[in-house]
């Protein structure tokens, strides 16, 4: 009987990637590490997405800004629906056309005389800050003359900045433009988009989300009433007690504290310095008199109108609203500064509904 012949050695039949059994270099077999390395991915991605958020901070901020004056026009549009029963496009198109026509009108009529009185409102500054300092002196408080220079041309520097935005050279008009433009779309369609984001959530998480931004929303339209009344009534009262007793600049006077209005608990001391300096630049009588005006509108808007309004919105401690706009303004200028009482409203009622949830879990 013949030997049998030795078979020649095969090499292993290779296996597809979707057949093979054998770990890969990526593979980790043991479940600890595999948990830790999904924690410790969680935990970058977080860190990547922080870094993301602080690099595009300034397109967000747009965006929210668009959101903050989406619920302006949409707080108009649901006041015209309490008295026309009419759709809700036609009540945002007419709150749209009233706002173009207030910006008109005042570009038109009194654009002329707010730009020649923002010109000269630096030089009176300066003028009576000077006046103040040689008072001091005279008081036996010293410091140094050049300092107090520098400081006062930096004082007015910002002055003719926001004189100059309110008289007609608007700054940043792309910003403005991408802001206002945003808010017309987000307020044809507020569902459309709050539908689109809850998509991005699990469905676990959908209908917390829909609750809060109820509540946001309701929060913010509140907010921004009372910033607007308070802001009509202090710029209208201002510009008629100035005007009625002489003082120069009144119309500019009353426009520039209606605008500072906007921003609580820095606006208004703003407003009242220069109103102030520039009563003063009549001479004593008229100072006087404009300080009156300031504490007055102050008291009448402070402790009758944001109270009977704010009592029904967002509860806001004072020192975090300025703790807030000094730090949102120090990083992003006047638009934080703007968006600052927004922000903190909205971050208060995020943390509200987390805390209400955790109560109901545990």
């Amino acid at each position: 009987m013949a030997p049998a012949k030795p078979r020649s050695p095969r090499a292993p039949k290779p296996k597809s990637g979707a057949e093979s059994d054998h770990a890969g270099p990526t593979d980790i077999t043991d479940p600890l590490i595999r948990t830790e390395a999904k924690r410790a991915a969680v935990w970058l991605g977080m860190a990547a997405l922080l870094v993301l958020t602080i690099y595009l901070a300034q397109p967000l901020l747009v965006i929210f800004g668009g959101m903050v004056f989406a619920a302006m026009i949409d707080g108009g549009a649901r006041l015209l629906g309490r008295v026309l029963p009419i759709g809700r496009g036609w009540r945002v198109t007419i709150v749209l056309v009233l706002a173009v026509a207030f910006l008109a009108w005042v570009a038109m009529f009194a654009g002329t005389q707010i730009t020649a009185e923002a010109a000269q409102l630096p030089g009176i500054i300066k003028t009576q800050a000077f006046k103040f300092a040689d008072w001091l002196q005279l008081q036996g408080v010293k410091f140094e003359t050049q300092s107090l220079s520098g400081l006062i041309d930096k004082a007015v520097g910002g002055v003719s900045q926001l004189t100059s935005a309110v008289g007609g050279v608007i700054g940043a008009f792309t910003t403005a433009f991408l802001i206002a433009v945003m808010a017309i779309y987000f307020a044809l369609e507020p569902q459309l988009y709050r539908r689109g984001f809850a998509w991005l959530l699990p469905l676990g998480e959908r209908e917390h989300f829909e609750g809060t931004a109820t509540i946001m929303g309701k929060t913010l339209r509140r907010l921004l009433a009372g910033r607007l009344l308070g802001m009509g009534i202090e710029g209208v009262a201002t510009w008629f007690l100035l005007a009625g007793y002489g003082v120069p600049m009144a119309g500019l006077l009353g426009l520039l504290t209606g605008l500072l209005a906007f921003l609580p608990n820095i606006g208004a001391p703003i407003s009242g310095a220069l109103m102030i300096m520039v009563g003063f630049s009549g001479g004593a009588e008229m100072g006087l008199y404009c300080a009156i005006v300031y504490v007055v509108v102050q008291v009448v808007d402070g402790n009758i109108i944001v109270p009977m309004v704010a009592k029904r919105t967002a509860d806001l401690a004072p020192a975090l609203v300025l703790g807030a706009q000094l730090i949102m303004g120090a990083l992003f200028g006047l638009l934080g500064l703007m968006l600052a009482d927004p922000l903190v409203a909205m971050i208060k009622v995020a943390l509200e509904r987390q805390s209400e949830r955790n109560e109901e879990a545990g």
